[in-house]
């Protein structure tokens, strides 16, 4: 089993890749629109865990394919993921002003500079997509993206998030919007490291089983932060879940039944 020194250091390692990665594929500083590009360099080199690239690189490793083979896939789900959060901050839906332990981008861009970060994002991520080799694989890495970042996935699950405002959350309703929102996306990344690598169809099916089964633990534990970290630690507002009244497993289970559920 791997030690927590051991995933920090897989985590670091991959975030400085991946960057490496992610500065190759975006539109140069200077490019035009300026403001448009510069916008969305704030918020992809805006720092962050790069949890969902370093999954792709980890499970890529595992059935013996090569960082060169994960690395549009990781920069593709970054991407979305990135878009995801410029979103989500806007004063329309969450309305933070804290990301990444700095300002978020419709604080320091504007709402509508902000919204089409969020929508440029998103086709480049599927164009890089589109360009990964094995070719033979591109179609289904990205029915896979997409699947998970569409309305029966990471989308869906913001809607039923925002939703859960609104009434009385359940146990299992909040296991619902959860496995959407946010273990979607790392099932996809656990599924698009395997199938970059050659994976079988049945070991890419357990890839993406083990990825939902981690997304699930990852989204119990961010819900324990928000209540019990501070910002400079979190990166982003603390108690927002409870003040805008959202469905979080600590709500329904309560702190030591949240943290039960983690393990």
């Amino acid at each position: 089993m791997a030690s927590s020194n051991d995933c920090s250091v897989f985590l670091a390692s991959t975030s400085e890749w991946v960057d490496g990665v992610l500065e190759t594929l975006m539109p140069a500083i200077g490019t035009e629109p300026v403001s448009l590009h510069e916008a969305m360099r704030y918020s992809v080199f805006g720092g962050g865990k790069r949890f969902r690239p370093a999954i792709v690189r980890l499970v890529c490793r595992e059935f013996g394919g090569s960082d060169e083979l994960a690395a549009r896939p990781a920069a593709a789900i970054e991407l979305v993921h990135t878009y995801s959060l410029v979103h989500d901050d806007l004063p329309c839906m969450d309305d933070d002003d804290l990301r990444r332990g700095r300002k978020t981008c419709h604080v320091v861009y504007g709402d509508a500079v902000a919204t089409l970060v969020g929508d440029a994002l998103q086709p480049l991520a599927f164009g890089i997509l589109a360009e990964c080799e094995p070719r033979a694989v591109v179609p289904d890495l990205v029915a896979v993206l997409a699947r998970a970042s569409g309305s029966l996935g990471m989308v869906g699950g913001q809607v039923l998030d925002i939703e859960s405002s609104n009434g009385e959350p359940t146990a299992a309703s909040v296991h619902k919007l959860q496995a959407m929102k946010t273990a979607a996306m790392v099932e996809a990344a656990a599924e698009m490291g395997a199938l970059v690598a050659g994976a079988t169809s049945a070991e890419a099916a357990t890839a993406a089983l083990w990825g939902k089964s981690l997304g699930l633990c990852f989204q119990v534990v961010d819900d324990l932060l928000d209540v019990t970290s501070e910002a400079a630690e979190l990166g982003k507002t603390p108690g927002k879940d409870a003040a805008l009244g959202r469905g979080t497993a600590v709500r329904v289970l309560g702190l030591d039944g949240a943290r039960q559920e983690a393990l």
